[in-house]
């Protein structure tokens, strides 16, 4: 183990993926010369050139159908969506092409297509670089979604999504990069999708967070327990697949659940899991299932609107204090 960065931990992915399979190469939109516009990609070009660290044109729309092209015919490429807001500008190539293709082909067609996406609001950004939109995919099968938190899980997750033979839509939160933890030096160190990780026991209330709000579900579970209240916290890691058996463990010790997220509340990752609690594991529940998310505007550029609009984990303590 040693400490490095969220970012630091999906670059050295990047590069020991690169250096185990030269069929595997980066493109995006300044990921080359500029090293990315988050600086992910710093210092690649000079390892891997030109041939294997591309920028690209600015159309994701081109970004994504190239992606999909490589993986059709026996590469692995990473492709790099500067900022969540954007993937709609490819939505026909990830909705109708990227998720289906394997599926219309009988199988015959694999896709392993790693698709790096910030989200977040990265602080006045204003409505069209600050999105979550996690959700928007969630419901188009044929994909797969991964959320890391911890560099760890970061580089875990990244590995087993660049070898694995399905599209992952991979979430990288812009506030995360410079987060900073242990991390396993093996270069086969991977993380399977669809397993999630209990960050903390508790036995009064379980705290699903996704994301950055996985940090913050951690601050009010300290708060919490000064009062008495002991939190379980649990990081689903990816929402497609996701591990509903963990989280319905947890539930059914608890007897109450409150979901976090930075995408807005409605419609968002908390709906999908929340149904799914309803449907599976509504005999454990003692109280109402409560969501916890931005409010239902376009994300605001001022900051003290941003912060009304955005949630926190003051907002995660009034949950839980609420179902107690």
């Amino acid at each position: 183990m040693r400490e490095i960065s969220y970012s630091e931990a999906i670059r050295e992915a990047m590069c020991e993926e690169m250096r185990r399979d030269p069929h595997t190469f980066l493109m995006g939109e300044d990921v080359a010369t500029f090293g990315g516009v988050w600086g992910v990609s710093d210092g690649m070009l000079a390892e891997f050139g030109a041939d294997r660290v591309r920028d690209t044109p600015i159309s994701e729309a081109a970004i994504i159908g190239a992606g999909l092209g490589a993986a059709m015919v026996g590469m692995r490429p990473i492709v790099e969506i500067m900022f969540g807001d954007f993937l709609m500008c490819a939505g026909d190539q990830i909705v109708n092409q990227v998720a289906k293709a394997r599926f219309m082909s009988g199988g015959k067609a694999r896709v392993p297509l790693t698709i790096r996406v910030t989200s977040g609001a990265p602080g006045s950004a204003a409505a069209q670089h600050s999105q979550s939109p996690e959700a928007w995919f969630m419901n188009v099968p044929g994909l797969k979604i991964a959320v890391p938190t911890t560099p760890a899980d970061a580089k875990g997750l990244f590995r087993a999504a660049i070898r694995g033979h399905d599209p992952v839509l991979f979430f990288e939160h812009k506030m995360l990069y410079g987060e900073r933890g242990p991390v396993p030096e093996d270069e086969e160190f991977t993380i399977p999708l669809g397993k999630a990780n209990i960050l903390r026991q508790g036995s009064d209330v379980t705290v699903i967070g996704v994301s950055i709000m996985v940090k913050k579900a951690l601050e009010a579970a300290e708060q919490l327990a000064t009062e008495g209240i002991s939190v379980e916290v649990i990081d689903p890691r990816t929402l497609v697949p996701l591990d509903k058996k963990t989280l319905i463990q947890s539930v059914a010790k608890t007897s109450r659940v409150v979901i976090a997220h930075e995408a807005h509340v409605r419609a968002g990752p908390a709906a999908e899991i929340a149904a799914m609690l309803a449907e599976e594991a509504i005999e454990y529940l003692d109280g109402p299932i409560i969501r916890v998310g931005a409010r239902n505007v376009p994300l605001p550029y001022s900051p003290v609107l941003e912060n009304f609009v955005l949630p926190d984990s003051e907002d995660i303590v009034a949950a839980v204090r609420s179902l107690m």
